[in-house]
């Protein structure tokens, strides 16, 4: 697996959609995760379309935030886009702000979802802190999918890891 990766600092990101708490054990198997629903849910039901404030329509994130501990603890999974204010949400909506903070940013290769979400992520689990050039900070990481992500067979991906600086 080649991933790409450089280190960003990115300012504060304010995000609308939904989320469902999990742990990577309960996701293992997909099918009975609680992120395949969600994700389907988002997508199926055209959530994203009722979304207000929308800053960059049709670009989805993917978060993973508010760790137990590490990424072997619960957290919360969080699908949905960049809004540009909180102002009149939909009831059946959540919000989430992820703070300014400094990333490792890995860009895939091109690949066939999801094998090429799950290879990225069992590679970065398998990195140390000299890999990332610093400690995870378990704050949110995220998944983009823009433009990039339109054909399921030939996917490139970026995942941003927030480090400690």
């Amino acid at each position: 697996m080649t991933l790409h990766q450089t280190t960003i600092h990115r300012p504060e990101i304010k995000l609308v959609g939904i989320k469902a708490r999990t742990c990577n054990k309960n996701e293992q198997n997909w099918q009975e995760g609680k992120i395949f629903p969600c994700v389907q849910r988002y997508f199926h039901e055209g959530l994203s379309e009722q979304i207000p404030h929308r800053q960059k329509a049709g670009t989805t994130l993917c978060v993973y935030t508010e760790y137990e501990n590490d990424f072997n603890g619960d957290y919360t999974y969080f699908i949905g886009e960049e809004v540009l204010s909180f102002d009149d949400i939909p009831e059946e909506f959540s919000t989430h702000t992820i703070p300014a903070q400094t990333y490792t940013k890995f860009t895939t290769e091109p690949g066939a979802m999801p094998s090429v979400l799950k290879d990225a992520w069992e590679h970065i689990w398998t990195m140390t802190p000299e890999d990332f050039g610093a400690e995870r900070a378990y704050v949110a990481d995220f998944e983009i999918y823009d433009e990039r992500a339109a054909d399921h067979n030939n996917i490139v991906l970026d995942i941003y890891i927030g480090v400690k600086k």
